[in-house]
């Protein structure tokens, strides 16, 4: 087959060949698909980063929550801690009185027949005890300590057997179910005296406490 060219190669198409073709398609392509993708992966991110910036919002607001619960639970905890301090002071200050009323309950109960009461006074001493620290209770302190006693006078006639009865009365009072295990000692003294112009026998009985911490 032969080819006349008049125009001089001028007017000829150029031949183009199948793999020419898959070369510039490709050179096309891939661009755009790269384009696609990467603004796949971006609008993804961009998703994805809102998405954990609503739950970061969320956290924290649930954190901020949190935060006032446990603050609120430290006050109470502080709160506690002055309000054992407290109690453990005001209890400590308790235990440095006594309830007269079953005491003097027990005295006229007891007291003799023969002999009439004639007083009753409380003193108070102070004596040096050592006891555990509170914030260290291996470390020993020496604090003052209260001690309490009660003077009951009595007196009667020297007619009657007023020793045994007040030895009696000593006794009695010893062995008493409210008052002895609060007594450290039971100490007696004796003198004469008058009495409404007679003469008595007058006794003095103090009842010296267990100090009380």
């Amino acid at each position: 087959m032969f080819t006349i060219d008049l125009l001089k190669g001028q007017g000829v198409p150029i031949k183009i060949r199948p793999l020419g073709i898959a070369i510039a398609a490709v050179t096309i392509v891939l661009p755009i698909i790269a384009a696609i993708t990467m603004f796949g992966f971006y609008l993804n991110d961009k998703i994805i980063v809102s998405v954990k910036k609503q739950e970061m919002t969320r956290c924290q607001a649930e954190i901020d929550k949190l935060s006032d619960a446990v603050e609120l639970q430290k006050s109470f905890e502080r709160k506690k801690i002055v309000y054992k301090a407290c109690l453990s002071e005001v209890n400590s200050s308790l235990n440095r009185y006594i309830q007269w009323s079953p005491v003097l309950l027990t005295i006229v109960e007891n007291l003799p027949k023969t002999v009439k009461l004639t007083g009753l006074d409380v003193k108070e001493h102070f004596v040096r005890k050592k006891v555990p620290k509170k914030d260290n209770p291996q470390e020993k302190i020496e604090i003052n300590v209260p001690v309490k006693t009660l003077r009951v006078s009595v007196s009667g006639s020297p007619q009657h057997n007023c020793d045994k009865a007040v030895k009696d009365f000593r006794d009695s009072l010893r062995s008493s179910a409210t008052l002895g295990p609060k007594l450290e000692n039971i100490v007696v003294s004796q003198e004469s005296g008058i009495l409404e112009g007679q003469d008595v026998a007058s006794y003095e009985i103090d009842c010296v406490f267990k100090p009380r911490l």
